[in-house]
């Protein structure tokens, strides 16, 4: 397991710096408006409710931008990531809008580690997240155990439906990769990524695994947790079969046609039990 952790550490260092430079993360953009949201954040502003001076920290934070987010909307962010580069991004940004923001670097699974059990009100995951890890329960057993009693896991993530279909078929709907976890990760090859850039990247391997909706929900509920909230969306921030989809604004992509018939992506609240 510790190799494909390490081989998508590795791929994630080099994407940091040409993420930050991208317009999809907006980084300018928070610096010149104090009021500036990310996309992710913004589309569940509703679900998330209120979230002012709540002791929140985002697992799997990157570099940052949805952190910040949240920050603005009043929480008490921390951020953990395993990218060292990504962290140094996200700093970066924190100083620059002056933003009191905690950067803490581990693997998730080892996020217990480096912040105290039981702190937290909020423990906030972003969307492309889960895929990277091997284990959903272990993950949830540290998301519970960094929750104090009433505290709530808020996560958006894309659906394990879409992350099963095959990218090349444009005729059909057609599933190629797993629904369910499994052992073994998928192991991918991909010269680029998921933002505009002209860097030449030198890491290009990467292994992620899929996990069923019911997993997800049953490793929560094992954990401690109460499912709480449950919405599936028709829509998902990137343009994640392309050209099958089209920007419906926000920074999210649907489906072209019948958009009804794939469920692209779900927002997910669990509170742990006093």
């Amino acid at each position: 397991m510790d190799e494909w952790i390490e081989l998508n550490r590795v791929n994630w260092d080099e994407r940091a710096e040409p993420h930050a430079r991208s317009a999809s993360y907006a980084v300018e953009q928070f610096v010149t408006d104090s009021h500036y949201l990310s996309d992710v954040v913004r589309f569940d502003q509703p679900r998330l409710g209120d979230v002012k001076d709540l002791v929140g920290v985002h697992l799997q934070c990157h570099i940052g931008t949805d952190t910040l987010s949240l920050h603005r909307l009043g929480a008490r962010m921390t951020g953990l990531d395993f990218s060292g580069p990504a962290l140094a991004q996200a700093r970066e940004l924190a100083a620059r809008t002056g933003a009191e923001i905690e950067y803490v670097q581990a693997p998730v699974y080892d996020a217990l580690d480096v912040l105290p059990a039981g702190r937290f009100d909020l423990v906030f995951t972003g969307i492309g997240a889960l895929c990277w890890l091997p284990d959903v329960r272990r993950w949830a057993q540290v998301v519970a155990a960094l929750l104090r009693p009433g505290g709530r896991l808020f996560i958006r993530e894309g659906h394990p439906v879409l992350w099963s279909i095959d990218e090349d078929r444009e005729d059909v709907l057609a599933l190629r990769t797993p629904y369910f976890e499994h052992a073994e990760p998928m192991v991918f090859d991909d010269p680029g990524t998921y933002v505009e850039t002209d860097h030449q990247f030198t890491q290009t391997r990467s292994a992620s695994w899929n996990h069923g909706l019911g997993e997800i929900v049953t490793a929560l509920l094992d954990a401690g947790l109460q499912i709480t909230m449950l919405v599936e969306h028709d829509s998902v921030p990137w343009d994640a079969l392309p050209n099958r989809m089209e920007a419906i604004g926000g920074g999210e992509f649907r489906l072209i046609d019948r958009p009804e018939r794939l469920p692209h992506s779900y927002t997910l609240q669990a509170v742990r039990n006093p």
